[in-house]
């Protein structure tokens, strides 16, 4: 496959292009992003000589960067990671994500259509199902989306759309919706990167309220390989949840990695919630289990610590992305 990765210079894609870029099956890969704020750093340098490896520079709404990818390329598959997502700036500027996760979809789409591309995985997440009570059953595939904030209601917006490119023009399309990410090279505006580098620069932890509100946790290398089995094996037109079964309190993350670095619940600054803040998400990731024979496979406490250590060692790395 020539594969295409949008947004690789992310979280999520940098990590799957670090994890899959030697697979036998993957003759040529390229990695096509704008270099926003949260990809402005180049995780991959050290794959510029790589064989396999290229590098595009342009935007999934720019229908010309796309078309000329693809004709240079002979793309003949899609990983559409490519997105804004971070649900604190959607309720700043929702626009960004409307014309990000929504036209950015639609347009990627149609090139990948009129160049008669072979599979397109839709990257999604667990927040368009909307906020669980705490004795919810967890979110299925087949439940009634509920998105609440612009972020989710974009992402939703992008998954129909993926969607409809199967149902109306027979394009292979699957959509994955994981649950919260965490490890190496995550931007540190996100909870679990911005923990550990405040109190690697001796500042407090801002927890929203009491921090009882509930996110289950998949370690990104496990997400990698649930979305390398859905483009590799996954059905047109399914929908495949990525869960790591770890269900926690946000206080439970904090005192977790307040543990790891030898602090105390002294370092909690109490804040007040987001507008509209979720109280949880819960996936079953049953179906990608049992029709994919998908499972994960790092245990959550061993992830959270090497994800911590990850950023002790690596201060180059934060001091440069990092933000208040």
């Amino acid at each position: 496959m020539n594969l295409l990765i949008t947004g690789g210079r992310g979280f999520i894609g940098t990590n799957f292009i670090l994890n899959m870029i030697d697979k036998s099956e993957i003759n040529k890969l390229v990695n096509f992003d704008c270099c926003t704020y949260a990809g402005m750093y180049d995780n991959l340098e050290h794959l510029k000589d790589h064989p396999k490896y290229t590098e595009v520079i342009g935007s999934v709404v720019n229908r010309e960067d796309l078309l000329e990818c693809f004709v240079k390329y002979d793309i003949s598959h899609v990983i559409n990671f490519a997105a804004e997502s971070h649900v604190d700036r959607s309720i700043s500027n929702p626009r960004l994500f409307f014309e990000t996760n929504s036209l950015g979809v639609g347009t990627l789409l149609q090139v990948c259509l009129d160049c008669k591309t072979e599979k397109v995985v839709q990257i999604g997440t667990d927040e368009v199902y909307g906020s669980l009570g705490e004795e919810d059953y967890a979110s299925v595939e087949w439940n009634v989306l509920k998105p609440r904030s612009p972020y989710s209601a974009s992402k939703a917006s992008g998954d129909l759309i993926a969607l409809s490119y199967f149902h109306t023009y027979d394009l292979d399309v699957s959509v994955t919706r994981s649950s919260n990410n965490y490890g190496p090279y995550q931007y540190p505006e996100k909870l679990i990167p911005r923990f550990i580098t405040n109190v690697l620069q001796d500042q407090k932890v801002p927890l929203m309220g009491d921090g009882s509100n509930i996110r289950d946790w998949i370690h990104v290398s496990d997400n990698c390989s649930g979305i390398w089995k859905v483009l590799t094996m996954g059905e047109a037109g399914e929908i495949y949840n990525i869960g790591g079964g770890n269900r926690k309190t946000n206080k439970e993350i904090t005192l977790l990695i307040l543990d790891h670095l030898g602090k105390d619940e002294s370092w909690i600054e109490t804040i007040d919630h987001r507008l509209g803040h979720d109280f949880k998400y819960a996936l079953d990731s049953g179906r990608i289990k049992r029709m994919l024979n998908w499972k994960p496979r790092k245990k959550f406490e061993d992830g959270l610590k090497e994800t911590v250590d990850w950023y002790v060692k690596n201060p180059y790395w934060w001091r440069r992305v990092k933000t208040k």
